[in-house]
């Protein structure tokens, strides 16, 4: 059986901080005020993380920061300073999602351990050889990863796995969710998700985004004996109560290397769930039961919940203390092997020193995360040692366990340098519907992408699928190399873990906006993976993309994707023979407006935003910002309006109808 994994618990805030210590976790993972996913917890300041890392080492407690935000070329100092507050208060570990802030904490702090948010989206095998490439030791494993994905990953990996196994579950793969951004200008890449999948809609079921909260509980022993290195517990957000009790049920089931029974699944259902629990990706059993909101009867039982107090938990130590002739006075923590030194001892004249004064003054320990669990005492006859020096000798003792942080160095002085934006006069378009690839079309794309599993010929790229789970790689290399005879010269990725399939099937490799490329750093990691050019994010303004160096384009026009779904929506808002016939269906909000659905590879969805970015009037905006390649999406258009589009592009027209601009300038 392999070693216990480490328990890592969430911590939102200073008080469920001292919760997740005194429930018994190994890590604990946080935020600071910039740069975090979860902007709006009550996240830790540069000046609470010193005393707040002592005390959690003090309980042999590791801390992993967050720094799993997109970052801008314009952000980077202040990147930089946040991450260098938390390195040098002792973290022992950042939590990246940005592949350029990733560079730069490599450049810059390269003895501090790199994990790959889940905000990257890892979830295959090739995704964890690239990231150990770049530096990372440990991935973040995608949530929907099924039992037989995880151990095929676990076998397989060159870098531990970390694993979401409680807590809230996204409807849409980590890290490629635009919905927030582009419909309500509150970007899920930069903290600030408005989570519209817990919002109604219209249509057979009112939720079909809100997913019940994960827990894999019940499977505790069977993923210790995986192999797992980290379970993860999610909730940034939650109270300090949910922290405490949700880490001391996990906290019993690793000790005991066994699965939560039925009162235990109870339990950690009212502790805090949306009409229950869920363990439906890890089993392969994807269906409408994942579904769930969060009743009254649920927020009451978690109103309920016992308030946290503070830290009642006490950790063992073994002391051995040495007070002899001729010699400096000594302590030592023997089960931590640490050992500080003190006065030497001199000769009593009148009343020497005895073993209970000794035992008296070592022992006092309140205050302390201690409790002295044995005490040994050396003492040669006929000395004394003032009752001051002994406390001394205890409180540096007691120091030599909690000591954290690192010495200061010149974080900003590293030699980072920029990378050199190269003009790339290219139009490129992605056609989810390969039938209405026109002849206007052909002549004006220099490349066209036409998703993989419905490629027949018709253009001379294809887009990969959004999610490739290891059990899928086979087949669809295969598919890769099929189209590579049939013509297909180029495939458009968006994950790191497809860049080496696209490869193998012998195709040119363009990085697609899933990448969320948004900065210089990002693209120079990039390029530096032989990617031949790369679409940025689509949360970019002009400015920003202007910023960035390297071969890029940007999208300027098209429904944007919001959402990647591994959960079906379309059967809960249409149904299955329509979607057979058509392929898509339409998510209807309160409002009336309308989200095209389209089935992707593997009966996974696609969700598209209700109006399409448009710029064909602002080209003189486009050319002052350096945006010279230009990539267009077409989701639902005809063949007709696709001609008219490209008309409109070539002779620089005012929209018809609503639309959405790249345009901020404001804070150029």
């Amino acid at each position: 059986m392999n070693s216990k994994p480490e328990l890592l618990a969430p911590a939102g805030s200073p008080a469920a901080f001292d919760a997740a210590i005194d429930a018994g976790a190994d890590a604990i993972y946080l935020g600071l005020p910039a740069f975090n996913a979860r902007i709006n917890a009550n996240n830790f300041t540069p000046a609470d993380i010193g005393a707040a890392f002592s005390r959690a080492h003090a309980y042999g407690v590791k801390i992993y920061v967050t720094l799993n935000t997109m970052v801008f070329d314009r952000e980077r100092d202040d990147f930089l300073r946040t991450a260098e507050s938390a390195y040098l208060a002792g973290a022992d570990g950042f939590i990246v999602a940005d592949l350029g802030a990733a560079a730069l904490i490599r450049k810059s702090m390269p003895d501090i351990e790199l994990h790959a948010s889940t905000q990257l989206s890892g979830h295959n095998v090739s995704a964890a050889e690239k990231l150990k490439e770049l530096g990372f030791t440990r991935m973040v494993c995608a949530r929907e990863m099924s039992e037989g994905d995880l151990r095929t990953f676990l076998k397989n990996s060159p870098i531990e796995a970390e694993v979401f196994v409680h807590g809230a579950l996204c409807v849409c793969h980590s890290g490629q969710c635009l919905f927030s951004s582009l419909v309500g200008g509150r970007s899920g890449n930069r903290g600030e998700c408005a989570q519209p999948c817990r919002l109604p809609y219209n249509g057979k079921n009112s939720y079909p985004l809100s997913l019940k909260d994960l827990s894999l509980a019940a499977h505790a022993d069977k993923l210790s004996d995986m192999g797992i290195a980290s379970f993860k517990i999610e909730g940034r957000m939650k109270s300090p109560e949910y922290v405490r009790d949700v880490t001391r049920i996990w906290r019993r089931l690793i000790d005991e290397n066994r699965g939560a029974t039925p009162d235990e699944m109870r339990e950690l259902s009212e502790i805090f769930s949306r009409g229950g629990l869920t363990d439906s990706y890890f089993k392969k059993s994807i269906s409408t039961s994942m579904l769930g909101t969060r009743s009254e009867g649920d927020k009451q039982k978690s109103r309920e919940l016992q308030p946290f107090v503070g830290i009642d938990r006490k950790k063992p130590i073994d002391l051995l203390v040495k007070i002899k002739a001729g010699e400096p006075s000594s302590i030592t923590v023997t089960n931590y092997h640490k050992t500080v030194y003190g006065d030497i001892p001199e000769a009593a004249r009148t009343a020497p020193l005895d073993r209970a004064a000794v035992e008296k003054n070592v022992l006092k320990l309140g205050g302390t995360p201690y409790f002295a669990r044995k005490l040994d005492v050396e003492l040669d006859e006929g000395l004394i040692l003032p009752v001051s020096a002994i406390n001394r000798l205890r409180r540096e003792a007691i120091a030599s366990l909690t000591a954290t942080g690192r010495e200061e160095q010149s974080i900003l002085d590293a030699d980072i340098k920029k990378f050199p934006y190269e003009p790339i006069f290219s139009r490129t378009a992605v056609f989810y519907e390969p039938k209405n690839i026109t002849d206007k079309a052909r002549e004006y794309f220099d490349v066209i992408y036409t998703p993989l599993h419905l490629f027949e010929g018709q253009s001379n790229g294809v887009l990969m699928p959004a999610v490739i789970f290891d059990s899928e790689r086979a087949e669809v290399l295969e598919m890769l190399k099929k189209v590579a005879k049939n013509g297909a010269e180029h495939a458009l990725v968006g994950n790191i873990g497809h860049l080496s399939l696209a490869r193998e099937a012998g195709l040119e490799v363009h990085a697609d906006h899933r990448f969320n490329i948004a900065n210089s750093s990002a693209a120079k990691e990039l390029a530096e993976l032989s990617v031949s050019d790369m679409i940025v994010s689509a949360e970019l303004t002009l400015p920003q993309i202007r910023d960035i160096g390297g071969k890029r384009l940007a999208t300027v026009y098209g429904k944007l994707p919001l959402m990647t779904l591994e959960k079906c929506v379309i059967k809960e808002i249409s149904d299955c023979k329509h979607c057979e016939r058509d392929g898509f269906a339409y998510l209807v909000d309160r409002k009336g407006v309308r989200f095209a659905v389209r089935r992707e590879y593997k009966h996974r969805n696609l969700i598209f935003n209700s109006v399409p970015v448009y710029m064909a009037d602002r080209e003189d905006l486009l050319a002052k910002y350096k945006v010279d390649g230009w990539h267009f999406i077409f989701s639902d258009e005809s063949a007709k309006e696709v001609d008219e589009l490209i008309d409109a592009y070539i002779s620089h027209r005012t929209p018809k109808t609503n639309f959405v601009r790249r345009i901020n300038i404001k804070n150029d």
